[in-house]
């Protein structure tokens, strides 16, 4: 332990090395000269406390990889760098460690680029050329810096399967992925896996259950990520904002009048302001995606490999379209569809680099339901489950922005005998429905205050009742007492 705190004392507060000494040449008979573009990188992170939100949280420290793709360019996964407060670059055979930072990160398919401060010494390094997605039962190396030791390691794997599968960093995305028999371990990640001299993916996350098997982010996705931030910017993923259910029972094809060929999907959900609101509708028939036949399972043939039907979606971006052949009410229809992004699906993703929002009003603390919140809490209460579960595909995004929760009291005279309601979802405040944080902040802060502010819950049976007129004075004693800094935080 003690150990491990010196290590991350020296990695945020002391200087690095400074390059004085040479760049090492590649050594003799080394398989190729590309490995000096392999680096190491030591991350500081710091973690949002999302139980005390007021607390700065705890520090962290890993290491990962990363591979030169460009001028000042280290491609490497999201969650190496994620809430990172100093990342260090070292290259292989090389003590001096280079100050890095994050250029552009995305947190839903786990790529990130960083640059040097100063990337002189790097000027005569050999870059990494992508290629294309490697075919099944091909070899493939995996290039990294995995736990067991400090030196560069290299580890061959076949590829065993192409999928379209979750991204764990964030818990809510799914995107093309490929499959391989070699492990990939921490340290790992954010190495380049190689085959014939090029990139074929990155390496980002293991199987625990299963012995060699290892996961890369194919190069489709590799792609369309340095494509995105060409702008400056990174723009996320765009989606259909469909769910849809698979068409294998021939009893359901013989009820809706389908012949029995594998064909087409059931619309079993459209959201609300999503890229296909107005054209698509529960219990339309989706046969066709940009002249892609879908098959009952919602799979299509592309590059000669069966894959979900979104992947036709993932290789484009907001303002693109997309063309559905579908069948409504017993009518065909040919449309397009402009694609767009659908950004209340980050409510089912873990957030980084972000500082949790709260309001600590009469020692009651208020945040907004997400997924960092309910992995923190795991709230219980049926009603605050149902609420997450229906944010997105029933639309409640559309009235609530927000949904307001209890999550905890600091225990003062101003609060005392108000235990049950801890974990409950804010209905009302003084009878105004709360649309997000900032609105509950607004109504529990009016110019005028009432005699007493009511806070009524979803699926409570009494409200919560605060005299106004102490309000303040508890707040100063709570504050005080509890070494809260600041009484709210209503920006990310």
């Amino acid at each position: 332990m003690l150990a491990r705190t010196i290590a991350l004392f020296t990695l945020l507060f002391l200087q690095p090395l400074v390059a004085q000494t040479a760049i090492p040449e590649t050594p003799a008979g080394a398989p190729s000269d590309i490995y000096r573009s392999v680096v190491r990188i030591e991350s500081a992170a710091q973690v949002p406390d999302y139980a005390t939100p007021w607390n700065s949280g705890r520090f962290g420290g890993g290491i990962g990889t990363g591979f030169l793709v460009g001028e000042n360019r280290f491609l490497t996964n999201a969650h190496v760098v994620s809430n990172s407060r100093r990342l260090l670059i070292t290259i292989h055979g090389s003590p001096v460690k280079y100050p890095a930072k994050v250029e552009f990160i995305a947190h839903d398919c786990d790529l990130a680029l960083l640059s040097v401060e100063d990337f002189s010494d790097f000027k005569n390094f050999p870059v990494f050329e992508i290629d294309g997605v490697p075919e099944l039962e091909s070899q493939v190396r995996v290039i990294g810096y995995p736990i067991g030791g400090e030196r560069l390691s290299v580890t061959r794997g076949v590829v065993s399967r192409i999928d379209f599968s979750s991204y764990s960093h964030s818990r809510a995305d799914q995107h093309l992925i490929i499959q391989i028999d070699a492990a990939i371990n921490p340290g790992n990640s954010g190495g380049p896996v190689v085959q014939s001299g090029k990139v074929v993916g990155v390496a980002f996350q293991g199987l625990r259950e299963a012995d060699n098997t290892g996961y890369i982010i194919p190069t489709p996705v590799v792609r369309r990520f340095l494509k995105d931030i060409e702008d400056g910017r990174y723009d996320h993923y765009v989606d259909l904002a469909i769910s849809t259910f698979p068409l294998y029972n021939d009893a359901m094809r013989r009820a809706l009048q389908l012949p029995k060929n594998g064909v087409g999907v059931l619309i079993n959900n459209v959201i609300p302001e999503g890229s296909c609101d107005g054209t698509l509708k529960p219990g339309d028939i989706l046969f066709a995606i940009d002249g892609n036949a879908i098959d009952s399972a919602g799979q299509i043939l592309i590059d000669g490999a069966k894959v979900d039907l979104n992947e036709v979606v993932e290789r484009k971006f907001a303002g693109d379209k997309v063309q559905l052949r579908f069948l409504s009410d017993g009518t065909w229809h040919d449309e397009d569809v402009e694609l767009k992004t659908l950004p209340q699906n980050r409510m089912y993703a873990i957030q980084y680099e972000k500082k949790p929002r709260y309001i600590v009003f009469a020692g009651l603390v208020f945040q907004p339901l997400d997924t960092n919140l309910f992995a923190t809490k795991s709230f219980k209460d049926i009603n605050v489950r149902r609420l997450y579960q229906d944010y997105l595909p029933k639309g409640i995004f559309t009235e609530r922005e927000d949904i307001v929760l209890l999550t905890r009291i600091e225990s003062d005279p101003i609060n005392s005998q108000m235990s049950g309601f801890t974990g409950q979802a804010v209905d009302t405040i003084n009878g105004t429905k709360v649309k997000n944080l900032k609105h509950a902040h607004e109504l529990l802060h009016p110019e005028t205050a009432p005699e007493f502010h009511v806070i009524e819950f979803f699926g409570g049976s009494r409200p919560l009742i605060i005299p106004s007129e102490k309000v303040n004075e508890a707040n100063g004693r709570i504050q005080r007492i509890y070494a809260i800094d600041q009484l709210s935080n209503l920006e990310d």
